[in-house]
């Protein structure tokens, strides 16, 4: 009798690739939010390729263009902003974010010299700490953004100024105060005035950067010794009042909460503290992955693995530090889908991601 066993000769099999359908790579896109250089659709044919055929959820745009040290880099001026924010519209099945970092004071991409309202800062705010004057200068910088068609403001900072040195907060004017319950007050007053006007908002950086005594834009910084849970305040009265459109996590070490990630890619902070803990179940955006903080410490695909494991929902590369990348929207996309592919990543975390971001972009 021969005893035939089947598949002996066929050796150890490969691991299935899971198979990425063109619905799954659109919803991929909208987890990819870019920089890109031109202050007009002629300059700009990779960004129209990005939102045409990757279906890009978003861009960023910014007055100086870091990697050549020179302006204009996407604005000079009202009329000329407006036309490009409608032009990339145009161009948009799902309908764009188009986010700025319009903070006011020192974070300020819409200058007077280009021919928009003057600003001030957030730390003039909440030193003055009168409900009316914060009122009026965020419902003017809201109006300006609406006119622009610009539908996402990157603010407002609620770090506490713990540190008032803190070489990427305190000393560039960027926090309403040390007091919590300041922060939280003024926040939401900034927050109302731009839902007035249609324009999301975002508050940061998640769990907490004023304490910091480094530049995540620069090499990785650890609050382990310098950050309490008072930072966390913020984010539990403005969550708890419903009126976060969106978060964005820092890159920022706290070795007792995750001794091994910063905030972007940690899963203990994200899911852990920011959605279980703190309750909050919106949209969660990373800081830039260019920094120098994730940039240089991981690999791109790493980094993207690990910050869309932990709970991110749109990763921003801003194309605003070190070197320009013409091709990044494409590079970000396929290394989302052969993550997928490879397994590393289950579709079901790009469904979740994608049901926020829609619904998001449902309340504009």
């Amino acid at each position: 009798t021969i005893l035939i066993v089947a598949g002996c000769e066929d050796g150890p099999t490969e691991p299935d690739v899971v198979e990425v359908t063109a619905e799954t790579r659109a919803k991929i896109g909208q987890m990819v939010m870019v920089g890109f250089r031109g202050t007009e659709i002629a300059d700009t044919n990779q960004i129209i390729s990005a939102i045409d055929t990757l279906n890009i959820g978003g861009v960023v745009l910014y007055e100086y263009d870091v990697p050549s040290g020179s302006r204009p880099r996407n604005i000079s001026s009202p009329s000329q902003l407006s036309q490009l924010v409608a032009d990339l519209q145009s161009y948009a099945e799902t309908p764009l974010l188009v986010g700025i970092d319009q903070e006011g004071g020192f974070v300020n991409r819409l200058k007077e010299s280009y021919g928009f309202p003057a600003t001030v800062s957030d730390q003039h705010l909440g030193q003055v700490d009168n409900a009316d004057t914060t009122a009026f200068w965020a419902g003017q910088c809201a109006t300006t953004l609406q006119e622009m068609g610009i539908n996402l403001n990157f603010a407002p900072v609620v770090d506490l100024n713990v540190n008032p040195a803190c070489p990427v907060i305190g000393a560039y004017e960027r926090s309403f105060s040390a007091n919590s319950s300041i922060v939280t007050k003024h926040s939401a007053i900034w927050i109302r005035e731009h839902r007035n006007k249609g324009v999301l908002t975002c508050i940061k950086h998640f769990p907490g950067h004023g304490s910091s005594t480094t530049d995540s834009h620069n090499s990785m910084v650890d609050v382990t010794e310098t950050w309490s849970a008072t930072e966390l305040e913020p984010y539990y009265n403005l969550i708890d009042s419903g009126l976060v459109d969106m978060a964005m996590t820092a890159h920022v070490y706290n070795l007792n909460i995750d001794p091994t990630y910063p905030a972007t890619l940690s899963d203990a902070f994200i899911n852990g503290m920011l959605r279980t803990d703190i309750g909050y179940g919106g949209v969660i955006i990373s800081d830039d992955m260019q920094m120098g903080a994730i940039d240089d410490y991981y690999g791109f695909y790493t980094a993207i693995e690990r910050a869309i494991n932990a709970g991110i929902d749109i990763l921003i590369f801003s194309n605003n530090s070190g070197q320009y990348n013409s091709n990044i929207a494409e590079d970000a996309v396929e290394a989302i889908i052969w993550l997928v592919e490879e397994g590393e990543i289950p579709i079901s975390r790009v469904d979740e991601s994608y049901d926020r971001i829609m619904a998001l972009k449902a309340s504009l």
